[in-house]
């Protein structure tokens, strides 16, 4: 069955987890808002034998849709690649874009080894990241106190605006140990951080959204509920901005904003280095 032009499959194949292609296939497609776009990720591609079955796939999709799929891959051997592009699809070869511009302009051949670039992480930078995970899913929404002398940030707002899995991204991504802490009705009564929070106000970074989007979001947990209501999704933002205001906090909108683009601000305004784990 033949599909809309604007319906497109994209295969994201690579001999690693695929990570790379994806990411940087998201950032690209993104610019292409008028079509849709089906991702199958193939990863572990790491043999000719897997690489036909990768080609069978491509293929059957390209007769079914009546349109070439569109193939990124960060695959490294040489024969693999060769067998895959023999398939019908528009490829987008990331690594053949730079690695042999690099080997031309450095004047030395590439080592087309698997994994180099979760090989490069030293086992140091690796725990970092492990223990930042940790960090952050014990110090969330303020369920543990102790241990806030070592967060590298502390993000702060009302409930579902977001803390939670930008704590995470950055703990993941880039080994930073972040807590979140929930600023409650109780905090706005008495006009005033939470009083644990007062010492560490050098660390505090403000998350906050607009309360149509809270309300939205609130829905999806406790729908027709006080907690999601838009009038008390505009009370509480209200409050946690005039509270943020009032103490100097650095503040941050995530209403319209990507995990990547919150953590990267974060990043920039509490001076954090990101490159401080690689």
């Amino acid at each position: 069955m033949n599909s809309s032009p604007l319906d497109r499959t994209v295969f994201i194949i690579s001999d690693g987890t695929g990570i790379t292609a994806e990411t940087f296939s998201h950032s690209v497609l993104s610019q292409f808002e008028s079509v849709s776009f089906k991702q199958v990720r193939m990863p572990f591609v790491d043999t000719v034998e897997k690489a036909d079955g990768v080609v069978g796939r491509i293929n059957r999709c390209a007769i079914d849709q009546g349109n070439q799929p569109i193939v990124f891959t960060t695959l490294v051997n040489p024969d693999i690649l060769a067998r895959v592009k023999t398939a019908n699809a528009l490829f987008l070869d990331l690594f053949g874009a730079f690695v042999e511009p690099l080997e031309h302009n450095l004047g030395v051949k590439s080592s087309h080894s698997i994994g180099k670039s979760h090989l490069s992480v030293s086992s140091i930078a690796y725990r970092n990241r492990i223990e930042a995970i940790n960090f952050s899913l014990a110090h969330d929404d303020g369920q543990f106190v102790r241990g806030l002398s070592q967060a590298d940030v502390i993000l702060i707002g009302v409930s579902r605006c977001g803390k939670t899995p930008t704590s995470l991204y950055l703990a993941m991504q880039y080994g930073i140990k972040a807590a979140n802490f929930p600023l409650i009705p109780e905090d706005f009564e008495r006009n005033a951080l939470p009083s644990t929070l007062t010492q560490y106000k050098h660390k505090l970074f403000g998350l906050t959204i607009q309360p149509e989007r809270l309300t939205e979001v609130r829905n999806e947990r406790r729908p027709d509920s006080v907690y999601s209501s838009l009038v008390q999704c505009r009370h509480e933002v209200a409050e946690a901005e005039r509270i943020m205001r009032r103490d100097s906090i650095p503040m941050l909108s995530t209403t319209t904003k990507s995990i990547e683009e919150i953590s990267t601000t974060v990043m920039q305004e509490v001076g954090l280095d990101k490159h401080s784990t690689y």
